[in-house]
This record gives C-alpha cells, sequence and structure tokens, in this order.
C-alpha cells in the first residue's frame, strides 16, 4: 500500500511540474517607433522630462486597449525600441500646445517613423543670458501663435543645471524655483511689458559652467509649460 500511494504522489508530482512549464509561444516586443514632435512655428517642439508625451493603444491586440506612452526627450525626439507589432491608434499629448482632436491609425513595426505637428500656445524668443560678476541675467520675450480660447498663463521660471539636461525636475532649486515669476493673467490682459521677462539670479558659482533655460507654464489640463532652448553659460573664476 506504501509503494502504491508513492508512486501516485510521484505521479501527480511529474504532472505538475509539467503544467508549470508550458512554453510560452508569444513573441516579445519586435517593433520599434520614433520620430519629431515638430512644431508648426518652426523646428521641434522643446519639451523637458516627462512634460510631452506619445500615447499608443494597440488596437489590434484589444478593442479596448489598455495606452501606453513614449515620453519625448528634450530636443523633442521620442522612440521606443520596446514594442510588439501591431495596429495602433497614436496621438501626442501632454504638451504645452493646442490640443489635437485626431488620433493617427497606423501599423508599428520594425523600425517605423513618424513624425508629429503640433501649435505651440506659446513661443519664448530673443533669449539671452549674460554674466556681471557673479549675477546670471535672463531675458525673453512671449508670443502666441493663437491667441484666442488660450489658456491663462500662470508663471515663469529659470532651469539652471550643471549638465545639459536642464528642465522641470532637472535644476538646481536654489538657481531655479526660487526665481519663479507669478503673472496669474490671461493673454488677452497681458501688457507689453509682462511678455518681455527679465530675471536676475545672483550668487552663481565662480569658474563653473551651467545650462539654462526658461519655461512658462500655462492653466491647462496637465499644467504643461513652454521650454527655450538651451544655453550654456561659463560664470568668471574669481579673481
Amino acid at each position: 500500500m506504501k509503494k502504491l500511494l508513492t508512486k501516485i504522489l510521484l505521479g501527480v508530482t511529474v504532472i505538475a511540474s509539467y503544467a508549470c512549464t508550458k512554453i510560452d509561444n508569444y513573441d516579445g516586443p519586435n517593433a520599434s517607433f520614433e520620430g519629431n514632435i515638430i512644431s508648426t512655428q518652426g523646428g521641434n517642439l522643446l519639451t523637458s522630462q516627462g512634460s510631452t508625451q506619445i500615447r499608443l493603444e494597440q488596437i489590434s491586440w484589444s478593442a479596448n486597449p489598455s495606452p501606453q506612452e513614449i515620453p519625448s526627450k528634450f530636443d523633442g525626439t521620442f522612440k521606443d525600441t520596446k514594442l510588439f507589432k501591431g495596429n495602433y491608434r497614436i496621438i501626442p499629448k501632454g504638451g504645452a500646445f493646442w490640443p489635437l482632436r485626431d488620433t493617427v491609425v497606423m501599423e508599428i513595426g520594425k523600425d517605423t517613423r513618424r513624425d508629429f505637428e503640433v501649435t505651440p500656445y506659446l513661443l519664448i524668443k530673443n533669449f539671452t543670458a549674460t554674466v556681471n560678476g557673479t549675477t546670471l541675467t535672463l531675458k525673453y520675450n512671449l508670443e502666441a501663435p493663437i491667441s484666442v480660447g488660450m489658456p491663462s498663463i500662470l508663471e515663469t521660471q529659470p532651469y539652471v543645471n550643471t549638465t545639459k539636461l536642464v528642465g522641470a525636475g532637472a535644476s538646481i532649486r536654489d538657481f531655479s524655483d526660487v526665481y519663479k515669476k507669478a503673472i496669474n493673467k490671461p493673454w488677452a490682459s497681458m501688457t507689453a511689458a509682462d511678455k518681455a521677462i527679465s530675471i536676475d539670479i545672483p550668487g552663481m558659482l565662480p569658474g563653473r559652467t551651467f545650462y539654462v533655460r526658461v519655461g512658462v507654464s500655462l492653466n491647462d489640463s496637465f499644467k504643461s509649460s513652454n521650454f527655450s532652448e538651451i544655453i550654456e553659460v561659463n560664470i568668471p573664476a574669481a579673481k
């Protein structure tokens, strides 16, 4: 009886082991998708860490798929090399641009490319950075490609870092967040003086190189920001 029970238990164990080692026949991620988020005003839309995404929904897999997102890089490019081949609904979202109403439907396979065009809420023009001793002065002007119906302007601020990755979530607080300037006005009520901005940042460290840009946040559903280009700034060494 003991021997019979042992044989039965051994058989059950083998069957269970086989059931747990079934081979997964699904292919792994075998597609990639990349491109540019282009501004209708020229060049790529300059973004910051996590500020703009490309949203994808794989409709060849499900009629009601869970969305996935590709974050844009600081220069307005995006890339994901770990996607599954299939048919997708795609739309840029999250950035400081006029919302797109229509999604793009396309097949994504190996080395697929697609650019998307958006109109930014604001343009940051004539951006300059000058140094006087250890004080950094930033000047710039704001322009709106489309003013009617634009979200109100919340604030503007500098972003300063010691690396070229500089922007929201990637800056030195004492040279960045401390020098925010509140605006809290609709565009239509802003004067010419409101749109010509100057920010002084004292106490920069002598003999150091910094990377600087500015951003302007808007009161849309994402509290998104438009950003300037990045400027390299060298602070003279102490004498």
